[in-house]
């Protein structure tokens, strides 16, 4: 297992900020995730796992406690007869988009153009162009807060937009089960170059950021209420509502997380003051700003 400490998390997430982690430890297999949680409990502090930290916020101070990177080492993809996928939690999700094309098997195009890792995705019911991961999964294998491993079925994961099981109970995916129709591999790579042009023409893809800042709204779009705010380039320092598309935070190159959460902070008071309507953060927020 790699292991750093004091490792400055600017390096490790996709807005490109955030203070040093006490320890940073990079499992390469599903025992080693275990004994990294073991390791935290050992040293009395908190942990938290990621995977390209694509939805994440660091605070500048750092994070007092262990950063779990799942990703290298847990990137393993099964192909089983019958459309049946087994994936490890730490194979990106336009890697295991684009293996799953070269198979001829469809339903993951989705998910071609997200910054993320298949761990994430899971967790938050990730989702982009009218497709989600609940779509498709079958089950998904867990560690608990306890280090006990579970196996989870669709209906257990209780899937909801951007929302699990997963999240409410802390636990750690290391796996999951996925069933896929098939398809000729040149159609599925055609509706993944279709909706990856969509992205570039309408995200502001050449900024770092962490994806789509907010949760949709009931009823609403975020991009849409921000933008009827008045907030499109509304600016914190370095940190900016994006003037490509307004559901979207960037950081044009030396904001600070503090910048950033001051920003997020001035659109939801903005937006609820003009509309009425409360913007949820999609972006998780840890450690110390």
């Amino acid at each position: 297992m790699i292991q750093w400490e004091q490792e400055i998390m600017s390096k490790h997430t996709t807005f490109r900020v955030g203070g040093p982690a006490d320890f940073y430890l990079v499992p390469e297999s599903e025992e080693e995730v275990a004994e990294a949680v073991y390791f935290a409990r050992e040293k009395g502090l908190p942990y938290y796992p990621i995977g390209r930290g694509s939805n994440l916020l660091v605070g500048d101070y750092g994070y007092h406690g262990v950063i779990i990177e799942i990703g290298s080492g847990m990137e393993k993809l099964q192909i089983h007869e019958g459309g049946l996928v087994e994936a490890q939690a730490g194979i990106t999700l336009a890697k295991m988009a684009s293996e799953l094309a070269a198979h001829g098997l469809s339903g993951f195009e989705f998910a071609s153009g997200i910054p993320g890792t298949l761990g994430g995705a899971v967790a938050m019911n990730a989702g982009a162009y009218g497709g989600e991961i609940k779509d498709t999964i079958v089950s998904a294998t867990v560690l608990t807060k306890t280090g006990d491993i579970l196996v989870l079925g669709k209906e257990e994961l209780a899937l909801g937009y951007r929302t699990s099981i997963i999240q409410e109970k802390l636990y750690m995916v290391l796996s999951a089960v996925f069933s896929f129709l098939q398809e000729q591999p040149d159609e599925i790579r055609a509706r993944m170059r279709e909706l990856n042009e969509k992205r570039r023409q309408k995200q502001p893809l050449e900024f770092p950021s962490a994806g789509s800042t907010f949760k949709r709204p009931v009823g609403h779009f975020a991009g849409k209420l921000i933008e009827d705010a008045g907030l499109r380039g509304y600016r914190v320092g370095d940190a900016q509502v994006a003037e490509k598309h307004c559901g979207f935070v960037i950081n044009r190159g030396h904001a600070t997380a503090a910048e950033i959460r001051r920003l997020i902070e001035d659109v939801q008071k903005q937006v609820r003051e003009q509309s009425g309507v409360k913007l949820e953060p999609e972006v998780r927020m840890i450690g110390e700003f």
